[in-house]
């Protein structure tokens, strides 16, 4: 049994950091400049507040002994879901009236709903271990389990959030999946998740609407689907070699959350299918390489948290992908490694340096 890191795993992930820092100070120089008057001040703010700590964050959760983590899961949990409920209050809380998802302490803030992303793969492993491993033919598991996600959901339906509890919801189903569950949890689910949207859309009209135009943008080109149309243009723009870093017309205001959820179509049109294409392949790498780990894992709640790592940074990535190349619907979700943003960065890194420590005993 090997003792050291998975090592195309390791190179990947630094080259999937340095390229999102290339990404970035190609694409916010621009807005950086407009808003703040400083042509690096989004670049530094993200290596400053997100890189540097999340690779020290990283280098914790590498060189941890992981079950420290299933000891002290649980609490952790209930702080991160008070922090959740957090965000409501106007003081340190975002407040908005569209959304709060974010805590406030002076000029400091962070997105609770990024660490749940992790806390809860974390919680979930070490909850299927001790529980469905045991019971795996009665109920009891499964009304557990419904029961944990009814929690999460209603937080972030709250906020809203209905992406990242898309992306939590799926992580955890396929994790529930990896354990054998019986086929009639398989058949509940799907009902549930049928149950669950429906109900989403009737507390949310504007769901539906958003739906409707993600499947013909030219009925509002100027609204809801203003952004998809603009993604199409700008990925369209770079033909099969791009324009050249830092020459993308459409960063400079046509396109909405360039630096964020829309980084990768302003990629596109810099690098052309060709450099969408390379970046698309590093994260199946990664894909490969998190199953390949778990696969090779001896004990289960590794096995079960490398699952859950690797789907819910690929999940993540190709949903955000997916809506900038018309594919999927917009979801608002940062694609990882790369988009800005400090929380989701220290978060994705933190999640990296888990995995890079599973696959030190992976065969």
């Amino acid at each position: 049994m090997k003792k050291h890191p998975d090592y195309i795993l390791l190179g990947l992930l630094g080259f999937l950091l340095a390229l999102g820092i290339v990404i970035l100070a190609s694409v916010s120089a621009s807005f950086s400049f407009k808003k703040f008057g400083d042509t690096y001040y989004l670049l530094r703010h993200q290596i400053l507040l997100g890189l540097i700590p999340g690779l020290v964050l990283a280098f914790l959760a590498f060189k941890i002994n992981l079950a420290k983590i299933k000891k002290w899961i649980f609490p952790i949990l209930l702080g991160n879901l008070l922090l959740m409920v957090l965000v409501f209050l106007p003081v340190i809380g975002s407040g908005s009236e569209k959304a709060s998802r974010w805590i406030y302490l002076g000029s400091f803030s962070f997105q609770p709903s990024e660490l749940l992303k992790l806390v809860f793969i974390l919680y979930l492993a070490t909850w299927l271990v001790s529980k469905i491993e045991k019971k795996i033919k009665d109920s009891q598991p499964f009304i557990g389990f419904v029961m944990i996600i009814g929690i999460v959901t209603l937080l972030l339906v709250l906020q809203p959030n209905i992406s990242t509890l898309g992306v939590i919801v799926f992580t955890a189903v396929l994790m529930y999946f990896a354990i054998n569950t019986p086929p009639w949890h398989s058949v509940l689910i799907v009902l549930l998740g049928l149950i669950a949207l429906y109900s989403l859309i009737q507390i949310a009209p504007y769901r539906i609407e958003r739906l409707a135009v993600f499947l013909n943008p030219e009925t509002d080109p100027m609204g809801i689907g203003y952004q998809t149309k603009q993604a199409l243009i700008t990925v369209g723009a770079g033909g099969a070699g791009g324009v050249g870093l830092g020459m993308s017309v459409q960063k400079w205001g046509f396109l909405p959350e360039s630096v964020a959820d829309s980084i990768f179509a302003v990629f596109c049109e810099e690098t052309g299918f060709i450099g969408g294409s390379i970046l698309i392949f590093l994260f199946l790498i990664f894909l490969w390489r998190g199953f390949k780990i778990a696969k090779g894992t001896p004990d289960k709640f590794s096995q079960l948290t490398a699952v859950g790592i690797t789907s819910w940074i690929t999940i993540q990535a190709f949903v955000n992908i997916g809506a900038m190349i018309g594919l999927l619907p917009l979801t608002g979700i940062p694609l990882p490694f790369v988009s800005y943003g400090g929380s989701a960065l220290i978060i994705e890194l933190a999640g990296a340096g888990i995995l890079l420590n599973i696959s030190k005993n992976s065969q």
